[in-house]
């Protein structure tokens, strides 16, 4: 079953519905990174203070994406975690680069989605947003692809313990704004919202330090938390819901 999107996005960000979305990895020189070295490192180093599980692995950034015929692929090359929370913490100043990522939106039932907040422990303690996370060398395939796809589903089933339904519909939506490339598949399920919050509930009661503290509700526009939900959350619900 399709989700609808029923209104544009809200301002700053532009929304793309695609039927296919791709990445490959691309060797990329970045210079923001090289020209600021130092202040990464220290960026790093009070990061680490803050929050200690913090891991330097390789993520995958964004310096293009290609859309033709309703599907999109995806430039990406790889760097640092430490590089990466720096170009963000630093509010995206290389115009030419986007951090690129994807996700499971699910829709319940009843017509609501479900996000969850982070937790103490993550980089983004507090926020609210779809199941998702940078993709990293795990998804690099041998032929040089970096399956987005395969990133949001295992995310997905990590984070809430949902399996995808048979046969669900593998249409995307593209938000771009705020230095972001947000893929987004949403996925109707068949339970009702509170059904689907408490099996992911369960599952998070399961896991030793789960990445959520809690999942929430939105039903309606009045739903949208601007302090806490990231601008592309926010212009997804303004998509999805007329008031």
């Amino acid at each position: 079953m399709s989700v609808e999107i029923v209104a544009g996005a809200a301002p700053g960000f532009s929304l793309t519905a695609l039927d296919r979305v791709s990445a490959r990895r691309v060797d990329h020189d970045w210079a923001w990174a090289r020209d600021n070295a130092e202040a990464i490192d220290r960026n790093w180093e009070r990061r680490k203070a803050e929050t200690p599980g913090l891991f330097d692995g390789p993520v995958y950034l964004a310096n293009g994406c290609s859309i033709a015929d309703g599907a999109c692929e995806a430039h990406l090359f790889e760097v640092r975690y430490s590089r990466f929370i720096a170009f963000r913490d630093a509010g995206v100043p290389d115009a030419l680069v986007a951090n690129a990522f994807a996700a499971i939106v699910p829709h319940s039932g009843d017509g609501a989605v479900l996000l969850g907040v982070m937790g103490a422990h993550t980089a983004n303690a507090g926020q609210i947003y779809f199941p998702c996370g940078t993709p990293d060398s795990g998804d690099l395939r041998a032929d040089g692809t970096v399956d987005l796809a395969g990133s949001a589903a295992r995310e997905f089933l990590e984070e809430t313990g949902l399996t995808l339904p048979e046969g669900a519909e593998e249409a995307w939506v593209l938000l771009r704004g705020d230095g972001q490339l947000a893929f987004l598949r949403p996925v109707r399920f068949e339970a009702d919202a509170e059904t689907l919050k408490a099996r992911i509930e369960a599952h998070r009661g399961h896991e030793g330090e789960p990445e959520l503290a809690h999942s929430v509700i939105a039903r309606s526009r009045a739903d949208i938390d601007t302090a806490r939900m990231p601008g592309f959350v926010q212009a997804y619900l303004a998509s999805v819901f007329s008031e």
